[in-house]
């Protein structure tokens, strides 16, 4: 029988993707691969420059180990399930607008219910947490989808909707007012005027820069960071436009300017995210009851 601390060493790496980022992730000794592959009978690591790839062999190896960790997580949900007090930690990574409106009312809530729970809250953008939740750094992921652009799926997660979070145009106090009516002729009234977005890579920012050319101009990004709190200080200087979503305000009046989008893209749709086996554990199930809680709350 394989061991299956040594399959998981090939799981991580797949995730992963160095054995430095594995050492670091788990103990290992350096012989732990060539004693699997003498376990196996075959090579699971070739070299690709100065990394290492997955033999065919290694990919149906960590197949087989993904469906076995998953079985393991279903079985520590039942043993959770089956105790009368909620107990452990429960590691989140959120990213910022979320953190802010959504998840100190659903530690409150957490707390109240479950209090030998220990919750243990990362603010982390979706394209590096997802990751992550696979690697099993996290337990649970709050994430967002931009309309029109769609997130990959990886395979062994699961998804449960949380809210659709409206998205506006946020204009500078000295900007030109254009017919509210006219969501394309509010995006082109500032293509001259400077721009706030996240950085190159992100969702977000994909989703901004095809709003912007499908309204003929190329925006002039000066402003490029994930804190939005920084994009909306910088509209309320006069500094930039820049697209901002309700979670901002967390339910405060706005302070700057708002125009409508084009139709089928004034709204983000915001999740979370679990790994296959793990929806129903009661630290789960309970985060998510808080979450959707807090938005009632809200």
């Amino acid at each position: 029988m394989f061991d299956l601390h040594r399959l998981r060493l090939l799981r991580e790496l797949k995730h992963r993707g160095t054995l430095a980022a594995v050492a670091a992730a788990l103990s290992y000794a350096p012989s732990s691969v060539s004693q699997l592959e003498a376990e196996v009978g075959a090579r699971l690591l070739e070299p690709v420059g100065r990394r290492v790839r997955l033999t065919e062999q290694a990919e149906i190896l960590v197949a087989h180990t993904e469906a076995i960790l998953e079985r393991l997580e279903r079985a520590e949900a039942d043993i959770a399930a089956s105790l009368t007090d909620l107990t452990g930690t429960l590691r989140i990574a959120s990213f910022q607008t979320a953190a802010l409106a959504l998840v100190p009312t659903a530690l409150g809530l957490l707390r109240d219910r479950h209090p030998h729970l220990r919750v243990h809250v990362t603010q982390l953008e979706p394209e590096t947490a997802l990751p992550a939740l696979q690697a099993r750094d996290f337990d649970l992921v709050l994430a967002e989808e931009y309309p029109g652009n769609p997130n990959p799926r990886p395979a062994g997660l699961e998804q449960e909707d949380l809210l659709d979070d409206p998205l506006h145009l946020a204009l500078p106090p000295r900007a030109t007012r254009p017919d509210a009516d006219a969501p394309m002729a509010a995006l082109r009234s500032l293509a001259d005027h400077p721009w706030a977005m996240e950085p190159e890579g992100t969702a977000a920012r994909h989703w901004a820069m095809t709003l912007c050319r499908d309204a003929g101009f190329e925006p002039d990004v000066r402003f490029e960071t994930t804190d939005l709190l920084l994009h909306l200080r910088l509209v309320e200087h006069g500094h930039a436009a820049a697209f901002l979503p309700d979670l901002v305000w967390n339910g405060r009046p706005p302070t700057v300017p708002l125009r409508q989008l084009p139709r089928g893209r004034r709204a983000r749709r915001v999740f979370t995210v679990v790994r296959s086996g793990r929806d129903r554990h009661p630290a789960i199930l309970a985060c998510r009851e808080a979450l959707h809680r807090a938005i009632a709350l809200r």
